[in-house]
Formats: structure tokens, C-alpha cells, sequence
């Protein structure tokens, strides 16, 4: 035998070494497809790409040391208990043993994923910033119907409206929500929660239809592990603010489908009584050891009313409304705080039965504004004479009162992004109302500002008490001295200043232009102190004036040299960038163009 004889297959040195193909890690771990599955999602574990796919470009790769992660995984003896179990249920039910089978299932073993939410997020920030998918996928389990086929059972549906009620009742109470917008897919929503940035998406109040195309196998396994995720969440929240978690709402306005709006009256009177004791909560912020008792019962429950921002009315003192305000008051509010509570301050608003209501409950308290509908539970009825607005969807509205406003349900939301109250005029019933701009889109970096957009911006300036220039005019002609005088804006002696100064600053600007058009020449500057340099530089100038090129010409040579200089990969990323651009100019110019045209035939 040679003396550096290796055995085939002993040893793997690179990729095959780093990587094993999803086939074989489910070997190595014992599993089948849907546990291995299921597994990767609850610890985070996703295929990752190798640069050469050693076994065919049609396998799906895993990282050795991630394989390695879940084989010392506690939940991978309670997957194989869990699975022992079913078998004997199966084998009992099979030989008609009912009996032994409901005994089985009573034993059944159970885990929980606590463990989990704390090692893949060690600090709340983390959690927070990971929040995007978890609230979509909530929100959206929350509108969907219950199918037995596919395992999606009616539990699961009310504890996902539960979770998205409370996340929805803290960013009302605390004014955290910051721009939302209505989509064909659904509503986007934008709250900033300890200065992290939450993006979620909730489908329209529709009847929702399952697809074929979807594996809802998969979809439950994250639905399962952000559902606790958003709990801790919750809970973690409110606690920052001194109440007590989790919430329990009045069987009567949950059976009325008003969750944003159920607390007992009674209760919450009493509930800020019970927070100040000092034995109703415990460090921890889990239950008492006397909760048998009737009397710290009847405390807790008390406590654990007083939650949600929907369930108190607005316009009554109770205990809630005190309690959630004296919490957020004691923290220091931000700028963007101040502004999206006192936006609908003075307003009162009531809802008509077409409106989007649950919609309409959380973003209207969101920002200041009392609010009620048409039901029962409501806080106050359609003949209040205190209400300054309605929202109607209706072409045509029959009984209408003078002392308010009818306006479609676009203007909460365009007032929203805006952050002030817009005019009316144009959301009134029975007109089209303005286009709904996405607070997500930078329109200045698109390169296009939609007519309504500027508007906008000058009923912004208008509150902020600004001066902006008025359409045609530049901010040239704005600061001219000689407009501010004939508008009474400055005296005589500050518009002699004005010019003087204006003056000045045209001659920097020329003596500045100049230096820039000696350094094109090539001229140096120790060059251009004599005069006798400077005069030569002229008539050379003059003599070769139709040799020097022009500006445009230069700095396209300029870039042609640039890109010369640049490897292959950048060169090739720096030419997409620009056909980027230019696609995006042509987009702004047909805009342009359609604009020009819906104007000549208006």
C-alpha cells in the first residue's frame, strides 16, 4: 500500500465538507420532510448557497454547523414523543380501544417555544426588528375563515385576533403610528415602536378565499412561532407602561364582533385603584399564589381590564383613559408623538355602517380624535350634536345635519400622511376624491411630484406659517430684494442691504466661475498671479477658442475615463445603474407627457 494512501470517501475537504444536501441531513437527523421542515422555521434555519453545488445545481443545501444546531435540539425529542404518541392513538383507535385512545390523547406530550423566542432574540430591540413578517402573517390569519381541512381551526383564528386587537390597542394608546395607506392588497400600516420602524400589511374586510397554491403546512408552522413571538411582544410592551398583561375583554361587545371596544364600565372604574395597590402585581408579571381567593381575583380582573385602547370611550373619563395617559405621559414624547396626538384633538367622529370600522377605530384614537359607529356598544349615537364629521361611502346621503361635515373615508387617512387637517372640498360625497398618495414613495428621489403632492406641500407651509414661492415663480424671484419691498415684507434701508449683499454674491460667483474656467484651460494657480501670465492665458484663449471643448464634452470624457480605470464587475454594475436612471427618466417624462395631454383635453 503507498504511504499517503487515502480511502475513498473518508475524507471531504471544501464545499461537501461545509454543506450537505437536504436529503441528507434528514437522514442524518432521522426525520421526515414535514418535521425537518417545521423544525428549520421554528430555530431560523434556511438552504443556504454554496459557490459550487457539488452534487447538481438541482439540490437544496444546508450548512454543516446549522445541521449540527438542530441535532442538539431539545425539540427534536419532543417532534419523535409526539409522533410515538400518534402512532399508539392510531393503533388503539384501529382496534376500537376508545377508551385507551382518549387516555392517550389526555397524556399527549406538548412543548412550548419560550425557549426559543429568547435565543433567537436575546434583546427586545431584535424582536421588534423582526416584526415586519410577524404582523402580516397575523393580521392576515385573523380575516381568514376557518377550514378544518386544512387545520386551521377556530382557535387559532380568535387568538390571532386577540394578539393583532392588543398590538393595534398599544400603538393607538401611545400614538406610535406614523403613515398608513390603502392598497389593492390590503392596508399598509407604519408605527415606530423604541425608534424601530414597523411596516405591517392587513387585508380589506372581505370574505377571504383559500388557494390550492398555497401549503398552509408551512404557513401555520410560522404562524405558530410568531404568534408567540407577538405575545412576548405585547406583554413586553405593556408592561413599559404600567399595565397589566393579557387583557380581558366584556363577553358582551365580543359577541356585538366590537373587540377594540370591549371593556366593562364597571371594571375599569375600579381598575386604577387596583394598579396603585402594591400586591396586585407580582415582579414577575405572572399570577398570584392566592388567586383562589374571591377578593384578589375580583383585583386581577380589575387590572387586567383596564388594556385597550377601543374598549374605554374616548369622550368619558374612566379609569383606562387616565391610567394608559398618566403611563405615556411619565416618557419623554418625541416630536413626530406631539404632532400625531393633537391631529384629530378637536375632532369628534362618527362612522357609517359602509365605512371600513375596524380600520377607521384604530387609526382615528391613533391620532388624537374621539370616535364612534353605528351599533350597538357605541359610545355616542348619529344625532349627537357634538360631532364635527362623518364618514360616509355612499354616492348620495339622505338625512344630513348641518353642524357637521360628510366626508369619504380617503380623508382620515390622506390627513394621516399629511399630518394636517386637509380641506374637505374635495372629499365630500359624491365627488372623486383626490389620488391617495403613498407616504412610502420618495417623490423627489422618483424625480416626479404629483400635482396633489405639491398642493399638499403648501397647505403644510401654510400651517407651519412658511413662505414658499408661488407656482411659476422661482425662489430667485422670491428673494429678490425688490419683490420683498413692493410686498411690504422689509423696509427700504434692509432691501439697499439686501442688494448690496446680492451684488457681492455675484461677484464671488463670477470670480468663482472664472477660476473654474482657468482650471479647464489647464491654468495654474501660481501661474495666474502676474498679469503677464494672465493676459498670455487670454490671447491663447482667444487664439485657440475654437480648440477648447465644451463643457458637456468633458465631463462625458471624464466619465469615459472613469470607466476605463474600473474593473469588469463595477463597469458593468456603473452601466446598470445608469440604464436604471435612464428608464427611470423616461418613466417621469411620460408622466409628463400624460399630464400635458389629460390638461388640453380638460
Amino acid at each position: 500500500m503507498p504511504k499517503h494512501y487515502r480511502p475513498p470517501g473518508k475524507k471531504k475537504e471544501g464545499n461537501a465538507a461545509k454543506y450537505i444536501t437536504r436529503t441528507k441531513a434528514i437522514h442524518f437527523l432521522q426525520l421526515n420532510l414535514s418535521t425537518f421542515r417545521r423544525l428549520c422555521i421554528l430555530k431560523g434555519v434556511f438552504p443556504r448557497e454554496p459557490k459550487k453545488k457539488f452534487e447538481g445545481n438541482h439540490k437544496t443545501y444546508y450548512h454543516m454547523k446549522d445541521i449540527m444546531f438542530l441535532a442538539h435540539e431539545p425539540l427534536l425529542e419532543k417532534f419523535r414523543d409526539i409522533k410515538a404518541y400518534d402512532k399508539k392513538v392510531k393503533k388503539a383507535l384501529g382496534k376500537k380501544n376508545r377508551e385507551l385512545a382518549d387516555r392517550l390523547l389526555s397524556r399527549k406530550p406538548s412543548y412550548t417555544l419560550d425557549r426559543l423566542i429568547r435565543e433567537r432574540y436575546p434583546k427586545f430591540i431584535d424582536a421588534l426588528r423582526d416584526l415586519d413578517d410577524c404582523l402580516t402573517m397575523i393580521h392576515l390569519f385573523a380575516a381568514l375563515p376557518a377550514v378544518e381541512s386544512e387545520h386551521i381551526r377556530v382557535k387559532r383564528i380568535q387568538n390571532c385576533r386577540r394578539l393583532s386587537h392588543e398590538w393595534q390597542a398599544y400603538i393607538s394608546r401611545t400614538h406610535s403610528l406614523r403613515k398608513t395607506f390603502i392598497s389593492v392588497k390590503g392596508i399598509y400600516y407604519q408605527a415606530e415602536v423604541e425608534g424601530q420602524k414597523i411596516t405591517w400589511l392587513t387585508p380589506h374586510a372581505l370574505q377571504q378565499v383559500l388557494t390550492d397554491d398555497v401549503d398552509f403546512n408551512v404557513m401555520l408552522t410560522f404562524l405558530e412561532f410568531y404568534e408567540t413571538l407577538l405575545a412576548f411582544v405585547n406583554f413586553k410592551l405593556y408592561h413599559s407602561i404600567n399595565v397589566k398583561y393579557p387583557p380581558i375583554l366584556d363577553p358582551r361587545l365580543e359577541a356585538l364582533a366590537a373587540e377594540l371596544y370591549a371593556l366593562s364600565r364597571y371594571f375599569a372604574a375600579n381598575s386604577r385603584a387596583a394598579l396603585q395597590d402594591p400586591q396586585a402585581t407580582s415582579p414577575s408579571g405572572g399570577e398570584q399564589s392566592e388567586v383562589g381567593k374571591m377578593g384578589t381575583q375580583t383585583d386581577e380582573s380589575e387590572l387586567r381590564l383596564a388594556q385597550l385602547q377601543h374598549q374605554l370611550p374616548a369622550n368619558e373619563p374612566g379609569a383606562l383613559m387616565h391610567l394608559v395617559e398618566d403611563a405615556a405621559s411619565g416618557d419623554e414624547e418625541n416630536k413626530d408623538t406631539r404632532e400625531c396626538k393633537a391631529l384629530f384633538k378637536n375632532l369628534r367622529i362618527f362612522l357609517s355602517r359602509e365605512v371600513p370600522r375596524e380600520s377607521l377605530l384604530f387609526v382615528i384614537p391613533a391620532f388624537g380624535g374621539t370616535v364612534s359607529w353605528d351599533g350597538d356598544g357605541a359610545p355616542f349615537k348619529e344625532a349627537d350634536e357634538g360631532i364635527t364629521h362623518q364618514i360616509v361611502d355612499r354616492p348620495t346621503q339622505g338625512h344630513m345635519f348641518l353642524s357637521r361635515e360628510y366626508v369619504q373615508p380617503q380623508w382620515v387617512f390622506d390627513c394621516v400622511n399629511a399630518r394636517i387637517i386637509l380641506p374637505t372640498d374635495g372629499y365630500l360625497v359624491g365627488r372623486v376624491p383626490p389620488p391617495h398618495l403613498s407616504p412610502f414613495v420618495d417623490n423627489e428621489a422618483e424625480g416626479y411630484i404629483p400635482e396633489y403632492a405639491e398642493t399638499i406641500k403648501r397647505l403644510q407651509a401654510a400651517a407651519k406659517k412658511q413662505l414658499l414661492p408661488m407656482p411659476g415663480f422661482d425662489n430667485d424671484d422670491l428673494d429678490d430684494p425688490q419683490n420683498l419691498l413692493m410686498e411690504g415684507i422689509i423696509d427700504r434701508a434692509e432691501a439697499n442691504e439686501a442688494a448690496e449683499r446680492k451684488r457681492k454674491m455675484s461677484i464671488l460667483e463670477k470670480q468663482h466661475h472664472d477660476q473654474l474656467n482657468m482650471e479647464l484651460q489647464g491654468i495654474t494657480y501660481s501661474a495666474s498671479l502676474s498679469n503677464k501670465n494672465v493676459k498670455s492665458s487670454v490671447e491663447n484663449t482667444e487664439a485657440k477658442e475654437d480648440s477648447v471643448p465644451d463643457l458637456e464634452q468633458v465631463i462625458e470624457d471624464t466619465r469615459n475615463m472613469s470607466k476605463v480605470v474600473m474593473s469588469r464587475k463595477k463597469r458593468k454594475l456603473y452601466e446598470a445603474m445608469q440604464i436604471g436612471k435612464d428608464r427611470k427618466k423616461s418613466q417621469v417624462n411620460l408622466l409628463k407627457e400624460r399630464k400635458k395631454k389629460a390638461q388640453k383635453a380638460s
